[in-house]
This record gives C-alpha cells, sequence and structure tokens, in this order.
C-alpha cells in the first residue's frame, strides 16, 4: 500500500514539474524582433469584402439558393481564416504591449496599457466572431457581418503604430496592407 501511494506521489510530483516548465517556457516573453516577426498582414479590403451584408445582399440576389449556400460557406471559411490571423495578431500584441508596460517611460506605459486593453477586446470579439461563423456554416442563409472584429483590428492596428513610434521611431509597424483609412 505505501509502495502505490509513493508511486502516485511522485507521479502527481513530476506532472507538477512538467506542468510548471511548460507554463514558464509559455509564459516567456519574446524580444521585440521575434513579436513584430510574429505578426501578418491582414488585407482589410478583401477582408472588409467579405464581411460587407450588401455583397452577401447582392450575391443572394443574384445566385440560386444553393449556389449562394455554397458561395457564403466559402466566404465564411475565408471570413475565418482572418479572423484566426487578426486572433493570433492580437496576442501577440498582447505580449508586446505588456512587455512594453514594464519600461519607465510614462508615455510609453499608456500607449502599452492602451494597446493591451484592445487588443484583449479584440480577441473576445474574435472568439463572439468565430462562433458566429461556425454557426452561420451551419445556417448559410442568416444574416452575419463581422464588422466590429474589423473596426477594432483597425483600431488596434492604430494603437499598435503608435506604441511602435514611441519605443523605435526609425522602424514600422504594420498590421494590415491596407494603405489608406
Amino acid at each position: 500500500m505505501s509502495i502505490s501511494i509513493l508511486l502516485v506521489i511522485t507521479a502527481v510530483l513530476g506532472l507538477a514539474v512538467i506542468f510548471n516548465l511548460t507554463i514558464k517556457r509559455s509564459l516567456q516573453t519574446k524580444s521585440e524582433s521575434a513579436l513584430s516577426n510574429s505578426l501578418r498582414l491582414v488585407d482589410m479590403d478583401a477582408f472588409r469584402n467579405l464581411v460587407n451584408p450588401a455583397e452577401d445582399e447582392y450575391l443572394r440576389r443574384r445566385l440560386r439558393p444553393a449556389q449562394f449556400r455554397a458561395v457564403r460557406r466559402e466566404r465564411l471559411r475565408a471570413m475565418a481564416a482572418y479572423i484566426e490571423v487578426i486572433a493570433a495578431n492580437a496576442g501577440v500584441l498582447v505580449r508586446a504591449g505588456q512587455a512594453a508596460l514594464a519600461s519607465g517611460d510614462p508615455r510609453l506605459a499608456e500607449a502599452a496599457h492602451a494597446l493591451v486593453n484592445e487588443a484583449l477586446l479584440l480577441r473576445r470579439n474574435t472568439t463572439v466572431a468565430m462562433f458566429q461563423i461556425y454557426l452561420a456554416l451551419a445556417w448559410p442563409q442568416s444574416r452575419f457581418a463581422a464588422v466590429r472584429v474589423v473596426d477594432r483590428y483597425e483600431r488596434l492596428s492604430g494603437s499598435a503604430m503608435l506604441l511602435g513610434r514611441l519605443q523605435n521611431p526609425a522602424m514600422a509597424v504594420r498590421l494590415s496592407s491596407r494603405t489608406t483609412m
């Protein structure tokens, strides 16, 4: 009996050590260059076209119902791909903002705080949008638009550019391929 208890305790301690190492590795902040290299550009014009309700209405009027459902599902899958990239970018920016919060410069800390808040809100919005996309994939006739994600991402992009300029004025931070707003 005592050997089995000893084995169980040893196994639990081993799992605790492995879990602790895993968490420490995942929480290590990356360097600035590694964080900026983790960001992926998003074509905002194409994404706006995908989430535009007027485009859906146009397709709904022009296509037969079976064709519309097939096209709608493809557009929803493309939306999901864009939203996954946006959510990943928001996660990278949360880590970058958290790293910048430790600086002694109050302007930099304020910009980092705004960036972290906007990135966390965007992450929540992307989760909701993905849920809505999966529902819309089941019911392609539903009316869904991820306009809130687009708007939040553009705001986050502005905050990231501000923080990037404050940290390193010579280095540009871009989150989208869109050049005009």
